[in-house]
């Protein structure tokens, strides 16, 4: 689709009619054994936010293409798509807008309570430059964080050699080579009022 007809809010994913493919980069020691075991290991804190990213490219904007510190290992982690659909229906957007939250004391007290959040980044494309429209991230906490890990997980893959070798393919200049490797990410339809509410 031509850019300038993208809507600046809208998920854009791998999917398939039960799952949503999400990026994520951790340390090798937690990213591999993830990706071995189907599910993350002990080590993972299960206590702490975790930011998934169904945008391929912005997640290699967010891990420097799997060479920033603690980001080696890029996981794609195929969800199952009522658990994502719930996540975004349970989501605070992470930044006060008043048009969708009146007060900004309203908008405090929903932040608080809600077990995921979202913010919108520009897309990236493949050099990494941002894009007018923008790419949905959500975090997971509490209980989102809990169902991600314990009930959501259909699979995960260890996709860091696929983001060296587009990595490798773009420094070289073959933009339309690395291009035809990347995920391909469709609209994400979504039932009225999954995401009215995240788009500020």
């Amino acid at each position: 689709m031509d850019d300038q007809q993208e809507p600046r809010f809208r998920v854009r994913a791998r999917h398939t009619d039960s799952t949503v493919t999400v990026y994520q980069a951790y340390r090798p020691e937690i990213g591999r054994a993830a990706a071995r075991a189907g599910r993350f290991p002990p080590s993972w804190k299960r206590d702490r936010m975790t930011w998934i990213k169904p945008s391929f490219l912005w997640m290699m904007y967010r891990c420097g293409w799997g060479a920033k510190e603690d980001q080696e290992t890029v996981l794609a982690v195929e969800i199952d798509r009522e658990g994502f659909v719930w996540a975004l229906r349970n989501a605070c957007l992470s930044h006060y807008v008043p048009e969708l939250h009146g007060d900004k004391e309203t908008w405090q007290r929903q932040l608080r309570r809600a077990p995921a959040r979202v913010q919108w980044d520009p897309e990236r494309d493949l050099r990494l430059a941002p894009l007018p429209h923008r790419s949905l991230q959500l975090g997971l906490a509490g209980e989102a964080a809990a169902r991600y890990a314990d009930e959501w997980i259909v699979g995960i893959e260890d996709v860091t050699p696929l983001a060296a070798e587009i990595h490798g393919l773009v420094r070289a200049g073959e933009d339309e080579r690395a291009a035809a490797l990347l995920p391909t990410e469709r609209p994400l339809p979504l039932e009225s009022g999954a995401l009215e509410h995240l788009c500020g």
